[in-house]
């Protein structure tokens, strides 16, 4: 399973790096216009052209590109003449931290919730998880981000409403700063995840197992989290997986509502300027990152479930 998927990843991102370079020059718009703005003339636009090697037929501008990736080099920024390379070395980790914060957020969260919510069926306590949960699913980042804005930042003035603060600077700061992305980011995950694990705990709670180790007389805390949890797990891991990579995603939407200088403020910036070269790099990043998370997944199903490590071996 982990072989076919490695083998799969250098097919994947050339396909990738074949659509996005081919769907972002059918997007109207010229590169050279962004540049110049209203000072552009005929002269000055087939110069700039010229400059970033757009005068070129397209098969050759695509073989430029792929061969400089394959030695890691992105290219140029069309806009600050920047290594490209190096613009992504600084911004990633800024992305991967929000995003791994966001998850985490949203498992802890998320798991026990519906783990209370499976076993009171029915309660009070299922039923305003249940709501809490769809309420989340339906209502979208960018508009958790706004509330979370007025309601901490304006009104308690307890967290930055914008910016970011690295971490080597200031752990306190650093944390302060994420807070609310992470939290916007955060809860419509924890909300699929949430339902995901109260259905996978209810398949479980009805298991022959999990009623022949009642019938056992096993204490009730260890039959919920020792063995249906545990049970239960490979659906949410699947799930957890999945979301984590359309995760990285989402972040293109919250960086920019909180000014967070990470890879999605990037892409914004890069479709508005006509930035070819930033957003096939941003694009290729994205899907390499779901692939690793992919990858992730399946070694954790190795870990939980030992008949797949039996069947891996």
């Amino acid at each position: 399973m982990i072989t076919r998927r490695l083998l799969l990843t250098i097919p994947m991102l050339f396909g990738t790096a074949l659509i996005v370079f081919f769907v972002l020059r059918l997007v109207p718009g010229d590169p050279a216009s962004a540049i110049l703005g209203a000072h552009s003339t005929p002269a000055r636009l087939q110069q700039v052209r010229e400059q970033l090697g757009l005068d070129k037929p397209i098969y050759e501008q695509f073989g430029s590109w792929l061969s400089g990736i394959f030695h890691g080099d992105f290219g140029q920024d069309y806009i600050t003449s920047q290594s490209i390379t190096s613009e992504m070395a600084s911004r990633l980790p800024v992305t991967l931290e929000l995003a791994a914060l966001a998850f985490v957020v949203s498992v802890v969260v998320a798991v026990p919730a519906g783990v209370i919510a499976a076993v009171h069926r029915g309660g009070w306590a299922d039923h305003v998880l249940q709501l809490i949960s769809v309420i989340t699913i339906a209502v979208p980042d960018f508009v958790f981000g706004i509330l979370g804005i007025l309601l901490f930042s304006l009104v308690l003035g307890v967290l930055p409403a914008s910016g970011y603060v690295p971490l080597s600077e200031s752990v306190w700061q650093n944390i302060q700063s994420l807070t609310l992305p992470a939290l916007a980011l955060a809860l419509g995950f924890a909300g699929v995840l949430a339902r995901v694990t109260r259905s996978a705990m209810l398949d479980s709670l009805g298991s022959d197992n999990i009623v022949f180790a009642r019938a056992m007389g096993l204490r009730r805390r260890s039959v919920i989290y020792k063995h249906a949890l545990r049970t239960a797990a490979v659906a949410v891991v699947t799930v957890a997986g999945m979301q984590a990579g359309y995760l990285l995603g989402s972040t293109i939407v919250v960086e920019t509502l909180f000014v967070v200088p990470g890879l999605g403020q990037e892409v914004v910036q890069a479709m508005l300027d006509r930035n070819y070269p930033v957003l096939q790099a941003c694009m290729l990043i994205f899907v390499l990152g779901f692939i690793i998370v992919n990858l992730a997944t399946d070694l954790t199903y190795l870990a939980i479930n030992p008949k797949l490590r039996r069947a891996a071996a």
